[in-house]
């Protein structure tokens, strides 16, 4: 199967080794992966702060770049709700149009296209809280939430489940908001701090010794208040824990 693969701004700029792992666990899993090297922006951050004429840009180059392919896989719940709801600030030709269907979170695609439900390489021996950003758990809809009486479901955690060794802990509030709200914990930095002030206390209450997420920006977020409070808690993505990461 062949894919294009969308690595967001902010994982290129601070954690290129999550789309390092997501390139090669799409490889192990047998697809022909493409990377449009004049990718950079979906345009998520100047839509997200009201800026839409300012996006256009970006919109325009994201839907240039990935036309035409089946599967365009991104490691960023945000960034694929972004394409498939909110990029808007362009011209809705056909082309645009199936550029934005066509947009799926890393974690949609191995669920539900792929069905991948085994990963004979993973071994995580560790207590892990699981965290799924607001966007892809309520815009994508890849776990059940608190706040919809529905049959529970969790895509990340059942992805996780085949990883040898991994034990999940789950905090009191596991779909709380961590605070970050990309531009929002700029602007609203008190309130954003002491959200994550309780998202990571809560994980570290329960016992966990890794947060591992589908969201990487609710992951930085999240670092950065364990480092304030002084708690051991380390932080990974899905992506690399899929890729057979022990640590």
């Amino acid at each position: 199967m062949k894919v294009a693969l969308f690595v967001p701004c902010y994982v290129d700029a601070f954690f290129p080794e999550v789309g390092i792992a997501t390139l090669e666990l799409l490889e192990r899993l047998g697809c022909e992966v493409d990377y449009p090297l004049d990718q950079t922006c979906c345009g998520q951050p100047m839509a997200n702060s009201g800026c839409h004429h300012d996006a256009r840009a970006t919109e325009a180059l994201y839907a240039k770049n990935f036309a035409g392919y089946d599967h365009i896989v991104t490691p960023s719940g945000s960034c694929a709700h972004h394409v498939r709801d909110h990029m808007t600030a362009i011209e809705q030709t056909a082309e645009v149009q199936q550029v934005r269907r066509n947009t799926v979170e890393l974690v949609e695609f191995l669920h539900d296209v792929l069905q991948v439900r085994e990963f004979p390489w993973a071994e995580f021996p560790h207590k892990v809280g699981l965290h799924i950003g607001c966007a892809t758990l309520r815009g994508l809809r890849e776990a059940k939430t608190s706040e919809i009486d529905e049959p529970a479901f969790n895509k990340p955690a059942r992805l996780l489940s085949a990883v040898k060794g991994l034990e999940f802990v789950t905090p009191q509030r596991p779909d709380e908001c961590c605070g970050f709200g990309g531009t929002f914990s700029v602007f609203e930095e008190p309130v954003s701090a002491k959200m994550g002030y309780d998202k990571v206390g809560d994980h570290h209450r329960a016992g966990a010794q890794y947060i591992v997420s589908p969201d990487m920006s609710c992951v930085m977020h999240q670092q950065g208040c364990a480092q304030r409070m002084g708690l051991p808690i380390k932080f990974i993505h899905i992506a690399q824990v899929l890729n057979g990461a022990r640590q």
